[in-house]
C-alpha cells in the first residue's frame, strides 16, 4: 500500500512526464500530441493537487500563491518549462519533506497548465470563428 506522500510523488512525475510529451509534441508542432499530453498532465497535477488538499484540509491559504504576473505575455514554450521547473520543486520538496512548499509548487503549476489550455481554447475557437 503506497503512502499518501508516494501518491503525491507518483503523480507528479507522472504529470511532468506527461508535460514533457507536450513540450516534444509542440516542438514537432503535433497539435492533437499537444492536446493530449497536456491534458493527460493536467488530469494528473489535478490527481496530486486532491491529495495535496485532503493532506493539508484547512491549513493552506492559497491566496497569495500566485503565479507570474506577466503570464499573458509569455509564449506557451517559455509557460510549459515554467511549469515543469515548478514541478521538479514539488517533487523535491516531497523528497525533503516540504509537503507544503510541494503544494504550493503544484498548484501554480496548474495555474500555468490552465492558462496554455485557455489559449489554446482560445485559437481553435478563432480557427472556426474565421472559417
Amino acid at each position: 500500500m503506497m503512502t499518501a506522500n508516494e501518491k503525491m510523488l507518483k503523480a507528479l512525475k507522472t504529470a511532468k512526464s506527461h508535460l514533457e510529451d507536450s513540450m516534444m509534441a509542440l516542438n514537432k508542432k503535433d497539435e492533437d500530441s499537444f492536446d493530449k499530453s497536456l491534458w493527460d498532465t493536467a488530469a494528473e497535477l489535478e490527481y496530486a493537487l486532491f491529495l495535496f488538499s485532503i493532506t493539508f484540509q484547512n491549513e493552506s491559504d492559497k491566496s497569495n500563491w500566485k503565479p507570474n504576473p506577466d503570464l499573458k505575455k509569455i509564449e506557451t514554450g517559455s509557460v510549459l518549462v515554467e511549469a515543469e521547473n515548478l514541478l521538479k520543486e514539488a517533487e523535491k520538496s516531497i523528497a525533503n519533506k516540504n509537503l507544503q512548499n510541494a503544494y504550493r509548487n503544484a498548484y501554480i503549476a496548474r495555474h500555468y497548465l490552465l492558462k496554455v489550455q485557455e489559449d489554446l481554447a482560445k485559437k481553435k475557437r478563432e480557427v472556426l470563428k474565421n472559417k
